[in-house]
């Protein structure tokens, strides 16, 4: 049987990507499952593929710098694949060029007199890519770029942006209802305590005994700040919203020591299914997963149920771009209002569902004022019940990990 080849996987996933709007990370999940390809293989897979969806516009800008004719869409993949190796990676230039002429087909000679030229003129394409537009020098939307610099400055959304174009390292969540934080870090020389937050751990490569004997959680420490925020106590009713995957969910058990009830909803059974799978391998026995639809307007909850409620609200993604590489991509700028009508929403259904005195936290990934900032305005005006405590956020480019907001309130 031939070797499963990378290189023509990633053109085929670029095709798809662009032609099928399917998310990236979706794709590529589905490749690496159903193609037997090596380690090595799979991890030039990822990062080619990710790579090049990262710099899609200056990639694109380099193809125009050398070519003024169009290409069609399966020469122009090759050719990002090609560009990508000798301008991002350590890819020797013969093998850029000699494998990417092996896939182009008809456009071999195309392909091959491009990507020679690109190598022969490659310091006078980096100082054109220098001189270039945040747009394309970034590729990010010119009207993220502008909304950032005006809410964060100009040198700040320069590190943002050079930040989602980065990889994104790898945390753990040590799982206290199975192990200790000193063991993992004990477990494997590859493990670095995380200066973000106390349970979380750095790692290159994840054990796999640690992933099926469910002793950790991949996840951010972002993530965490909002379920610390929302100090859930053994014994209680809680309600978590948006729960799946279950990430959240699982810490609030491990919060509450998986002494209480956890009602962990979500609308898609899919996901749901996939929670499950997570709340069993990591023993949590507290939480139950149910079907809800916030959006109809109704609660499948009596008034005044829970002592506690994590909302994590749908949010575009703005701070977790570093990970999901293609979000840039899909945003418009009519979506930031958008998102806040559909979480403000969905805070004024689960609001009634919260006991008096009790505690409520909306949270999202987002950078974006509209969905974070502007959602406490609008509780303020319209939800009189509910009494702002206090608010966190993290910024990628100030804290070093994934961009985040939790806002805290109690029911008056």
């Amino acid at each position: 049987m031939p070797r499963a080849n990378p290189r023509v996987i990633c053109v085929e996933l670029l095709s798809r990507w662009e032609s099928e709007r399917k998310f990236a990370d979706e794709l590529l999940h589905e490749a690496l499952a159903s193609s037997e390809l090596t380690a090595l293989d799979r991890a030039f897979l990822t990062e080619t593929f990710y790579g090049i969806v990262r710099n899609l516009s200056c990639l694109d800008f380099i193809i125009a710098q050398l070519r003024d004719a169009s290409v069609d869409q399966f020469t122009r993949q090759v050719l990002r694949l090609g560009f990508y190796q000798i301008f991002h990676m350590r890819t020797p230039h013969h093998a850029a060029v000699n494998e990417s002429v092996n896939l182009a087909g008809k456009a071999r000679g195309l392909v091959n007199a491009l990507l020679r030229r690109s190598i022969r003129e490659e310091e006078a394409l980096q100082k054109l890519i220098e001189k270039s537009p945040p747009a394309i020098r970034y590729s990010h939307p010119e009207f993220l770029i502008d909304r950032w610099q005006i809410n964060f400055g100009h040198d700040a959304a320069q590190q943002l942006c050079q930040w989602n174009n980065t990889p994104a390292e790898v945390y753990v969540r040590a799982n206290g209802l199975k192990t200790t934080f000193a063991a993992l870090l004990e477990s494997t020389p590859d493990a670095q305590p995380s200066p973000a937050h106390a349970l979380a751990i750095k790692v290159k490569h994840i054990p796999y005994h640690w992933i099926a004997n469910g002793l950790c959680y991949v996840q951010d420490p972002s993530t965490l700040m909002a379920c610390d925020l929302l100090e859930p106590k053994p014994g209680e009713n809680v309600l978590d919203a948006c729960a799946a995957p279950g990430g959240k969910t699982t810490y609030i058990a491990q919060l509450m020591a998986d002494k209480g009830q956890i009602a962990a909803c979500d609308n898609s059974l899919q996901r749901l299914e996939r929670m499950q799978e997570n709340l069993q391998r990591l023993g949590v026995t507290s939480a139950k997963t149910l079907q809800a639809n916030w959006l109809d307007g109704t609660a499948p909850f009596s008034p005044q149920s829970f002592d506690r409620i994590l909302l994590d609200a749908p949010c575009s993604n703005t701070g977790v771009i570093r990970r999901r590489v293609d979000v840039r991509w899909r945003l418009t700028p009519e979506d930031f209002l958008r998102m806040h009508e559909k979480q403000f929403a969905i805070l004024k259904t689960i609001t009634p569902l919260l006991k008096k005195g009790g505690t409520i936290v909306y949270s999202s990934c987002s950078l974006e004022p509209e969905e974070n900032e502007k959602i406490i305005e609008r509780v303020r005006e319209e939800i009189p019940s509910l009494h702002f405590v206090e608010s966190r956020q993290t910024l990628p480019f100030r804290d070093q990990i994934d961009g985040a907001f939790a806002a805290k309130f109690e029911q008056g």
